[in-house]
C-alpha cells in the first residue's frame, strides 16, 4: 500500500522523502539529503548512506572499488561499505514499487530522529510518501558496516 500526502503525479520524485521498510530496517529514502538532515536533526558533517539499485549502476556513477574486493561487494547482502570515506550499499529493489524503478540511487537513513528509537507517528508526519506492505513497518537490525581498501576489510558495526 502506498499513501501519499501530495496530489500531483510524481514529477519530481527526487525531492520527496519516502518512508519504507528497507531490506534491513524502516528507513527514510530520498535523493534530497538536505531534507533528510532537517528531518533527522542530524549534524551535516555525518553523511548518509547512498543506495544503488545494482552494481552496474554503481560503477556507472564513476565509483571505484579495490579490484580484489569487487566480488565481495557485488554478492553482499545487508552490508554497507565505506570506501575512501563514502558509504554506499548495492541492493536489489525488494520494495515492489514502481517509484524506485525511476531512481538509480537514493540516500537512506533509519526512520527516527538522530539517536532516538523508531516512532511511527513522527515518521509518518515527516514523510511525503509511505510505502507499507502487509507486514507493516518494523524496526529491525541495521546493516553491517564494513570499511574496505586494497588490503583489508574492517568491520565497524
Amino acid at each position: 500500500m502506498v499513501r501519499c500526502k501530495i496530489t500531483s503525479r510524481f514529477s519530481s520524485i527526487e525531492n520527496l522523502v519516502i518512508l519504507a521498510q528497507t531490506d534491513t530496517t524502516v528507513g527514510f529514502l530520498s535523493q534530497n539529503d538536505k531534507k533528510l538532515f532537517e528531518i533527522k536533526q542530524r549534524d551535516s558533517s555525518k553523511p548518509f548512506i547512498k543506495i544503488y539499485k545494482d552494481f552496474k549502476t554503481f560503477l556507472s556513477y564513476k565509483n571505484r572499488i579495490p579490484q580484489n574486493q569487487k566480488k565481495f561487494v557485488r554478492h553482499s547482502k545487508k552490508i554497507t561499505f565505506i570506501v575512501k570515506n563514502k558509504a554506499f550499499r548495492v541492493t536489489k529493489n525488494h520494495l515492489n514499487s514502481t517509484i524506485f524503478d525511476k531512481l538509480d540511487w537514493y540516500y537512506s537513513t533509519s526512520a527516527n530522529r538522530s539517536r532516538e528509537n523508531f516512532d511511527k507517528n513522527f515518521c509518518k508526519e515527516k514523510s511525503d510518501i509511505i510505502i507499507e506492505d502487509a507486514n507493516s513497518l518494523k524496526e529491525t537490525t541495521s546493516s553491517n558496516l564494513i570499511k574496505i581498501n586494497n588490503f583489508k576489510k574492517k568491520r565497524l558495526r
